[in-house]
C-alpha cells in the first residue's frame, strides 16, 4: 500500500525554529525525508539542489549569480557540497529581520557542522531528521509485525513507492554508501569495505571491539577507526555511549554500535524475507537496534540532545537502554519475545540497587499486553516513544 505522505514528528519543532531563526539546517542520512519536509512546509520557496552538476558549478563559480537565480526564501539541498555559500548566507541573514529565509539540508554531519559552526553560529537552528519512526508509521495506520518491520525498515520510499526492501537497500548501498564514502575515506578495495559493513551488521548491538574487528576484516585499527568515523558522519551508524559515574570502576566504558536504518543491517545480513528474521540468530540484536533507534528519533524529533546510554559492568550485569531526562535515569530492557516473563526485569532490579534514585524501569517487547505499575512499565515496541514522557 502506497501512502502519499506520512506526518513527521519533527514538524512542530521545524515550524517553531523557522519562526525563530533566519536559517534552519536539517541534517540526516540520505533519503530520510529532509527535502520532502522542507518543500511541504515551505511552499513557494525557491529550490536549489547542489547535487546537480550545473547548479553546483554556478554556486562555485559565481555565488552572486546563484543567489540571484535562487533568491530567498530558498531551500538549498546538500549545502555541504559548496560550503563557500555559507559566508554569503551569513551576510544575508545579518541584513534581514525575517525568519525562516534559508532552509539548508546536508547528509554529512562533519563537513556541514564544521562549515555551519564557522559561518552561521547563532544564526541557524540545527535539526537532525532520521528515517521514519514507529510512532510515525503507527500514526499513518501502518503496524507491521515485528518480523515484517525489521525486514522492511524505515526509509520513506518504502512506504511512498512500490519498491522492495532488497531493491532499495541495494540501490542505496551502491549509489550512496559506496559513492559518498569513497570520497570521504581511503577506500581502495570496495569488496573489502563491503565485507567490513557486513561484519559490522553482524555485531549490531554489541560493544565495539576494534582489535577483533581488525582481525575479522583484515585491515589496520587506524583504517577501521577512519571507516567507522565516516560511517557515523554519514548517518549510517551511531554509537550508544555507556552510562557510568567516575566512582563506578566496574562499569564498561566502550560504546555499542547500531545502524541508523535497521533494515539496512538486515539486508547486509542477507535476510531476504520476513520469515527469515525470526530464524536469524541476530534477530534479538536487530530488534534492540530498532528500539534504540526509535528512542533516538523521539529525542531528536523534539529538538533535544539524545541523552541515551546503556549500562554494563565487568560482572556482566547489563541494562539495554538508559534514558537521562530532567537529570533522572530511566532503565529500559529490550526483549524481542512476544510473551512477558518476570526474568526480563532482572537487569532493572540490579540497576536500581546500584542507582537507588533511578526512575521506575520499563520493558519494551514484541507482545501486545501493556501494563504500568509502580516498579515497571511494559510497552509494545510501537509505543517506544512513550518512554520519554517522564
Amino acid at each position: 500500500m502506497k501512502i502519499a505522505w506520512i506526518n513527521r514528528s519533527i514538524e512542530a519543532e521545524f515550524a517553531r525554529v523557522c519562526d525563530e531563526y533566519p536559517v534552519v539546517t536539517i541534517t540526516g542520512p540520505r533519503q530520510s525525508g529532509k527535502t520532502s519536509l522542507a518543500k511541504r512546509y515551505c511552499d513557494g520557496y525557491a529550490y536549489a539542489n547542489l547535487e546537480s552538476p550545473e547548479i553546483r558549478k554556478l554556486a562555485q563559480s559565481d555565488p552572486k549569480a546563484f543567489f540571484s537565480a535562487y533568491p530567498a526564501p530558498v531551500i538549498i539541498d546538500e549545502v555541504q557540497r559548496v560550503p563557500e555559500l555559507l559566508s554569503y548566507i551569513q551576510v544575508f541573514a545579518d541584513a534581514t529581520s525575517q525568519r525562516g529565509q534559508y532552509i539548508l539540508t546536508g547528509s554529512h554531519q562533519l563537513d556541514l557542522a564544521a562549515a555551519v559552526s564557522q559561518s552561521l553560529a547563532g544564526r541557524t537552528a540545527l535539526l537532525r531528521l532520521l528515517p521514519l519512526s514507529l510512532a510515525e508509521l503507527k500514526g499513518a495506520g501502518v503496524e507491521n509485525s515485528r518480523d515484517d518491520i525489521l525486514f522492511k525498515g524505515f526509509m520513506p520510499r518504502l512506504y511512498h513507492e512500490d519498491i522492495r526492501p532488497g531493491t532499495l537497500y541495494s540501490e542505496y548501498f551502491q549509489n550512496y554508501i559506496e559513492r559518498d564514502l569513497r570520497k570521504l575515506a581511503s577506500i581502495r578495495d570496495l569488496l573489502l569495505f563491503e565485507k567490513f559493513l557486513r561484519v559490522l551488521a553482524g555485531r549490531v548491538g554489541q560493544v565495539i571491539n576494534i582489535s577483533s574487528l581488525s582481525g575479522d576484516v583484515g585491515v589496520s585499527r587506524a583504517t577501521l577507526n577512519e571507516w567507522l568515523a565516516v560511517l557515523e558522519a554519514s548517518f549510517i551508524i551511531f554509537r550508544l555511549p555507556p552510562w557510568f559515574e567516575n566512582a563506578n570502576k566496574r562499569a564498561i566504558k566502550t560504546p555499542k554500535l547500531y545502524f541508523t536504518e535497521p533494515g539496512l543491517a538486515a539486508w547486509l545480513l542477507e535476510i531476504e524475507t520476513p520469515q527469515q528474521v525470526s530464524r536469524d540468530p541476530l534477530m534479538g540484536n536487530l530488534f534492540e537496534n530498532m528500539v534504540v533507534a526509535e528512542a533516538l528519533k523521539a529525542r531528536l524529533n523534539t529538538g533535544q540532545m539524545p541523552n541515551l546510554y546503556f549500562y554494563r559492568d565487568t560482572k556482566g550485569n547489563e541494562v539495554d537502554l538508559i534514558l537521562r531526562q530532567h537529570r533522572c535515569l530511566k532503565p529500559v530492557e529490550i526483549k524481542a519475545a512476544m510473551t512477558f516473563s518476570p526474568e526480563m526485569t532482572r537487569g532493572l532490579k540490579y540497576f536500581h540497587k546500584q542507582f537507588t534514585d533511578a526512575l521506575p524501569g520499563a520493558v519494551v517487547y514484541a507482545g501486545d499486553m501493556e501494563t504500568q505499575s509502580e516498579a515497571t512499565q511494559l510497552l509494545n515496541f510501537y509505543n517506544t516513544s512513550e518512554l520519554l514522557k517522564i
